[in-house]
């Protein structure tokens, strides 16, 4: 129900936003929302040859494309002149999102595609965890732990596992592999849920930890690094593993006490100790190399433990190959089994993440976003904030709704305000160290048909902004002088 409201509010806030500024004149034309592509050039006005000045008129008549631009500086945007069938068009700035029409169409062919091909390799693995015995086994050796964390899962339980994978892949970011984990996860635990519309306590847990996005190897913000000429490429691995460290804790306090779990457990205290002192190790060792052995380890590490899962699936099938043939089928068409139910999900979840990044796509073009923005960076700013922070906000306040967007921010931020500054640094530890919320309950509630998501929302955006605080406050301390 939240989630819902929510996402009418974004809608019909930026629908109205968008007709205001039509009939008051703050822009020329709405066509931009509806069919325009992210980066484009907006169309601001439309004049006659003889009204615009003089020099623009030489300039685009000696020109043989009939086209003028003024590059001010680098700061303003471009504007414009072209000149078509007896008028002139003015164009200034660049749209922020696809509009309406490619938002559906990249959703699909960019998104769910995609999508539907990691879903279908991962989940005809899963399968055959499943048939092997292997999904068996390891909720055995994790029931100890989960069944502390997650009270109303019966103990070995197949969930644990797909929950394990999950978490496993978002630690080595594996963002291919987790996304089929956590859908194989949900599925499961939706099998124990005794209101099927209605969002488990198991599940709202599961999503909250999901969504602090504890990570060890943030191969992508390292390589985008890299390729933005960084001095040390890795330098922000340590400050993003602490942030979402903090975010996971968080989340799981704030959860559980919600939920009245006992926290006094020697199973889970110890198991907590064990992860913060495996993360601690392998900081230090980390730390210890040089720049080249950093990115070598950090570019390796994830795409071994990839191979390894596959390898490990592929083997203790084999190993178990009996066990097929007492289901009367092969390992391979165990494979395609799965794949294809990995395919029936991501066809499921299609309409879901359409319509959140559709609304997504209105609430930035709309101009909205970006009052709002500006307005939350001026506040801070006027609370003693500097103004470094403050250029990296946008990334913080986008990534709940769309990694793609923040993504561009990010990029955005380290080309504008320089790579190894303390805003483009914040702006990797942002985007590392939270989740696409609105996406993520999109996608994981709707593969289910959800529709009572009760206080998730809430829990989700309250871990989002701890992170984004607890990255502010640990980039000031590694990258303040």
């Amino acid at each position: 129900m939240v989630l819902s409201r929510f996402w009418l509010a974004i809608f019909i806030s930026s629908i109205a936003f968008v007709i205001i500024g039509l009939f008051t004149g703050n822009s020329y034309s709405i066509d931009f929302v509806l069919n325009g592509k992210k980066d484009d050039p907006i169309l601001i006005s439309e004049k006659y040859l003889k009204e615009i000045p003089k020099f623009i008129q030489d300039s685009i008549q000696k020109s043989d494309e009939k086209t003028f631009t003024i590059n001010r500086d680098t700061i303003n945007p471009d504007t414009t002149y072209v000149y078509k069938s007896q008028t002139v068009k003015i164009f200034s700035g660049k749209q922020k999102s696809d509009g309406l029409l490619p938002t559906c169409k990249f959703s699909l062919f960019e998104i769910i595609l995609p999508l539907i091909a990691y879903l279908a390799f991962f989940c005809g693995l899963m399968e055959l965890l499943i048939i092997s015995g292997a999904s068996e086994k390891l909720a055995k050796k994790l029931s100890p732990v989960f069944e502390k964390v997650f009270p109303s899962i019966p103990k070995n339980h197949e969930s644990i596992s797909y929950m394990t994978l999950n978490f496993a892949a978002n630690f080595l970011g594996l963002d291919s592999a987790a996304t089929p984990f956590g859908l194989k996860a949900m599925e499961s635990l939706q099998t124990l849920n005794t209101e099927k519309d209605k969002a488990s306590d198991a599940q709202i847990m599961f999503m909250c930890l999901h969504a602090a996005g504890l990570t060890l190897i943030p191969t992508s913000i390292i390589g985008y690094r890299a390729a933005e000429n960084a001095a040390n490429p890795a330098d922000v691995m340590l400050p993003c593993i602490i942030t979402s460290f903090i975010g996971t804790i968080a989340a799981f306090l704030l959860v559980g006490i919600r939920q009245k779990l006992n926290f006094k457990s020697f199973t889970l205290l110890g198991s907590i100790g064990i992860i913060v002192g495996a993360i601690t190790g392998l900081m230090w060792y980390i730390n210890g190399l040089d720049i080249i052995g950093k990115n070598y380890f950090t570019g390796n590490l994830s795409g071994l433990m990839l191979i390894a899962i596959i390898a490990f699936t592929l083997i203790f099938s084999f190993i178990h190959e009996k066990k097929f043939v007492e289901k009367e089928t092969t390992i391979f068409d165990t494979f395609v089994d799965g794949a294809k139910n990995g395919m029936n999900t991501g066809v499921k979840i299609f309409p879901y993440v359409m319509g959140m990044l559709v609304a997504i796509s209105f609430f930035r073009n709309s101009g909205l976003f970006e009052i709002i923005s500006n307005g939350l960076s001026f506040a801070f700013s006027n609370i003693g904030v500097s103004k470094q922070i403050t250029d990296s906000l946008p990334v913080a306040m986008l990534r709940p709704f769309s990694s793609g967007g923040s993504r561009g921010f990010m990029i955005d931020s380290m080309k504008t305000f320089g790579v190894d500054s303390l805003t483009g640094r914040l702006s990797c530890i942002f985007q590392c160290s939270a989740e696409t919320t609105f996406y993520v309950i999109a996608v994981y509630f709707g593969s289910i048909n959800i529709k009572n998501t009760r206080y998730t929302l809430a829990m989700m955006l309250l871990v989002d902004l701890i992170c984004v605080i607890t990255a502010i406050l640990v980039a000031s301390w590694f990258f303040v002088k």
